[in-house]
């Protein structure tokens, strides 16, 4: 006689493996859950506390001020000199360094003989650390002995102080931020540009297109996802910026090239004002978060909605 089984015990059989699923998902994800706990939101929660008191890192914080350290940021001229290098970074790095991968990009992709070693040597720079390319380039522009020298007393030049010079410092800096990142976005670039099928292009080019035709209506296009994230990427990056201008200028001179990265560890771990320092971190990641957000909802909307994809049909 054939047993027909019951509808509970048929649910209770089918949430066996649902529940013994969830267990093993829980578990592999406390490690991560935990190490975000402590290493993103505790140090947000703390640096957040203690930007509301004017504190010197040493004991418990206990002079309260409120929001004193933020009006004070935003009545400084060297934070307020901050956010406007940081706005010229990203205007320069929007409009020279990005065009210039992409084009290399677009010029890699092409047949061209050798061009596997191209890409090698391109992409290198990004490899290095930071702190290894600041002294590089510390070396190549230091007076009398370094290449930048040489090569300027060869054209007649009197030297290369770029450094040194409030005025141009702030874009040798920028140059040297180009070198080191622009061989990421060119391999950003250049594998979005092998995603795009070669029979879109073909068919331009049948129809009568030319080649700049081709790329502006039909490369371009099928580019914005890629470029939008190297935006991002790039901009996020310039509002952290802190370990190469640190090595290089220290943010000098005379707070030409310092940063908010720059200017938070300077009050933070020099002149021991802690709680003004923690006011400028809570600054940053308030940029950083709600420049994503905005950027997320706005720009990379479309790209994020054609990326959703839905469950299969519930048998």
């Amino acid at each position: 006689m054939n047993r027909v089984s019951s509808p509970v015990a048929t649910r209770k059989r089918g949430h066996r493996p649902t529940l013994r699923g969830a267990g093993t998902i829980a578990v592999f994800l406390a490690p991560a859950l935990v190490l975000f706990v402590l290493l993103v939101l505790l140090p947000i929660l703390v640096a957040g506390y203690t930007s509301l008191f004017k504190w010197n890192g040493f004991g418990v914080p206990e002079n309260f001020v409120g929001i004193d350290n933020f009006t004070r940021a935003f009545g400084d001229s060297v934070f307020l000199g901050d956010l406007t290098r940081l706005l010229l970074l990203v205007v320069l790095s929007v409009v020279i360094q990005l065009p210039f991968s992409l084009a290399l990009a677009m010029l890699l992709n092409q047949p061209l003989r050798g061009r596997a070693v191209y890409r090698v040597i391109f992409f290198a720079p990004y490899v290095l650390s930071e702190v290894t390319t600041a002294v590089l380039f510390t070396l190549v522009f230091s007076p009398d002995r370094g290449l930048g020298e040489q090569i300027a007393a060869v054209f007649g030049a009197e030297g290369v102080a770029v450094f040194a010079d409030p005025a141009t410092v702030i874009y040798a800096l920028f140059f040297v931020v180009s070198w080191k990142y622009f061989g990421f976005h060119m391999v950003l670039y250049l594998a979005g540009r092998q995603s795009i099928p070669r029979e879109l292009g073909e068919a331009a080019i049948t129809d009568g297109a030319s080649a700049w035709q081709t790329f502006r209506h039909v490369t371009l296009p099928l580019l914005g996802p890629t470029i939008r994230i190297s935006v991002f990427l790039s901009i996020i990056g310039s509002i952290q910026l802190f370990d190469m201008v640190w090595v290089l200028t220290g943010g000098g001179p005379i707070h030409a090239s310092e940063t908010l990265a720059v200017t938070m560890f300077s009050y933070g771990f020099r002149r021991f004002e802690v709680g003004y320092a923690s006011a400028i971190s809570i600054i940053m990641f308030l940029l950083s978060l709600i420049f994503a957000i905005f950027y997320q909802r706005f720009v990379m909307r479309r790209d994020l909605e054609g990326a959703i994809t839905t469950r299969g049909v519930q048998r």
